[in-house]
């Protein structure tokens, strides 16, 4: 039986790139960027798969050919009666195979959105939460450049609507810890940049991983030239590089924390504001306005998906 994959979760701007980095210098595990098609597959195919049209559908992917794998590789591990779950995971293990590396791992936020769907596909995954502090993930967030992610009809424009995809997707995780149970691990981001060999060994040690200090020595062998959003990978894990203390207005600050107050004391997190209820009205408001919006957007991306209008704006790639 092949070791579980490491499937690494976290909020937009929460750390997890850079835990992704690190895995991925492990000798045994591969932890490609971003991937994206998990959902698309899903909804596009049913277990067992056909092999014929999954492959079919595989050449249309963006992401295979920025990860240089071919589908005609990913066919030679399909097999007739494969469920969707191993047909989705043969594409990982295929990148793993061409990186030397005997594992995979995922690391896509977006994803955060979708956590029943990758329990259902992988049911013996091993799942690394990584938390930051909302505020300061919000303030890194809501300053990236447009463009660098799609913007759904949920996407946060100020700090209250960041934090109600922070509240929101931090519950959803909890709640798949609840589901999971002894296969998932919660880490902090801030522990991570201030003791980064303690909190990757912990790391390696739940998911079976041999630690090696040179795991942590990414800082130069990554290439971020064309991600501007990632430039911090430059440099060794650095505490303080947000402040929502200092960077973050009073304003803002109390609006995040009428959302997401509740949940940022929980976690440990000190808040500075004591909501009124008119605040804490708004905050909900705020809370159920994001959630609709959320459904009906991956609703609507489902219903293209599954439309003969997702070959048309996907053709076949050279």
């Amino acid at each position: 039986m092949s070791a579980p994959p490491v499937l690494v979760l976290g909020v937009r701007r929460s750390g997890t790139t850079l835990l992704r980095v690190i895995l991925d210098r492990s000798e045994e595990l591969a932890v490609p960027d971003e991937s994206y098609f998990v959902p698309q597959l899903a909804d596009r195919h049913s277990s067992p798969i056909d092999i014929d049209e999954f492959v079919d559908d595989l050449r249309r992917l963006p992401t295979l050919r920025e990860w240089e794998v071919p589908a005609d590789e990913v066919r030679a591990r399909l097999r007739r009666g494969m469920s969707l779950g191993d047909a989705v995971a043969a594409v990982y293990e295929t990148y793993a195979a061409r990186h030397g590396k005997a594992r995979w791992g995922d690391k896509t936020p977006m994803y955060m959105g979708h956590l029943p769907l990758l329990e259902r596909l992988f049911p013996d995954a091993l799942y690394v939460h990584l938390v930051r502090d909302g505020r300061d993930a919000g303030i890194s967030f809501l300053s990236m450049p447009r463009g660098i992610v799609t913007e759904g009809w949920a996407h946060p424009k100020d700090a209250a609507g960041f934090a109600c995809q922070w509240r929101t997707e931090i519950l959803a995780a909890r709640a798949l810890a609840g589901r999971v149970g002894d296969r998932y691990l919660e880490v902090r981001y801030e522990h991570l940049v201030v003791e980064p060999a303690a909190v990757v060994e912990r790391i390696c040690s739940f998911t079976g991983l041999a630690f090696d200090p040179s795991m942590l020595a990414y800082s130069g062998e990554v290439d971020v030239s064309a991600k501007p959003h990632q430039q911090r990978l430059k440099q060794a894990p650095t505490p303080g590089v947000r402040n929502w203390r200092s960077d973050m207005s009073q304003e803002d600050v109390a609006a995040f924390e009428a959302v997401a107050g509740e949940l940022l004391a929980e976690l440990g997190y000190e808040t500075v504001t004591e909501p009124s209820s008119a605040a804490r009205f708004r905050g909900r408001a705020r809370l159920a306005s994001y959630r609709a919006r959320s459904a009906a957007w991956r609703a609507a991306g489902s219903g293209v998906r599954r439309s003969p209008l997702w070959k048309r704006r996907h053709p076949p790639l050279a």
